[in-house]
């Protein structure tokens, strides 16, 4: 079914007009870099013709990417699972172990961002890709909080390595905040998201991560949400959020955090 072209205000003088890019990414298709290059590559077509950089899609149009046609949700879904250990986070029903199967969610959502297999904890769901899009930019410097337990003692000399920078995948991690909880356990507050990055850090240190558990992103937190189940964002939660993407969005100057800046959030209870 072909929904309504749901428009921002704040997006165009004309509220009927979208740019194509934004409005692929809207859709949850993928970002608006990516958009930028299926159009320049001819991969995007508007009511059976070729569409080009810069384009805008009006209302009642019909664009298709790859052959496949797109449309905008008119309702937004924003759902907070504590994911379990084992399941991945990929919408690709070719996994067996997918999260959207997991889920079992009766409209079409798919997850913000991963957390490997081995992993648990606080993973955001939504059908709202431009939401997404800005969640996920890697100069928002939006911050992820993780509880890590490690196979042997921590100690003052890791805890300053880890927060001051690691060498992996050819460059250095931003200082971020780690504070040691316990013998064998930490906290640890990123600002970027390298591949499996928690891990490869205590690898380089000749540490191995027993288990990691993800608690935070932004203003969402785990709570007391148990293994396996979900909850919808509250309408304070989805205002904060937003809010908060909006001060970081494109336009907006964002810096790499200093290691000097670098504190712990007001943790607001779920």
């Amino acid at each position: 079914m072909v929904l309504a072209l749901m428009m921002d205000a704040s997006d165009e003088n004309n509220k009927n007009e979208m740019r194509i890019n934004r409005y692929i990414a809207a859709a949850g298709v993928c970002s608006r870099r990516k958009a930028d290059e299926m159009i320049a590559s001819g991969e995007v077509t508007i009511d059976g013709k070729v569409a080009v950089t810069g384009q805008k899609i009006t209302l009642g149009q019909e664009l298709l990417v790859r052959g496949k046609a797109v449309h905008l949700q008119r309702d937004y879904v924003y759902l907070l699972l504590n994911k379990p250990r084992g399941i991945t986070c990929t919408a690709s029903r070719k996994d067996p172990d997918n999260v959207i199967d997991f889920l079992s969610f009766e409209h079409r959502v798919f997850p913000v961002g991963r957390l490997d297999k081995l992993s648990t904890g606080l993973l955001l769901l939504t059908n709202d890709g431009e939401t997404a899009h800005l969640i996920l930019r890697t100069d928002g410097f939006h911050e992820k909080e993780y509880r890590v337990r490690v196979d042997r003692p921590v100690d003052d000399h890791f805890i300053r390595l880890m927060s001051t920078g690691i060498p992996i995948l050819e460059k250095v991690t931003l200082p971020c905040f780690v504070e040691k909880t316990g013998d064998r356990t930490f906290t640890i507050i990123l600002t970027q998201g390298l591949n499996r990055q928690i891990r490869r850090m205590c690898e380089y240190l000749g540490y191995r991560v027993m288990s990691l558990q993800r608690t935070r992103i932004m203003n969402l937190e785990i709570g007391d949400l148990p293994v396996g189940k979900w909850r919808y964002l509250t309408p304070e939660e989805i205002a904060e959020l937003k809010s908060a993407l909006d001060r970081a969005s494109p336009g907006t100057k964002q810096t790499s955090p200093d290691s000097n800046e670098v504190s712990r959030s007001d943790n607001r209870s779920c």
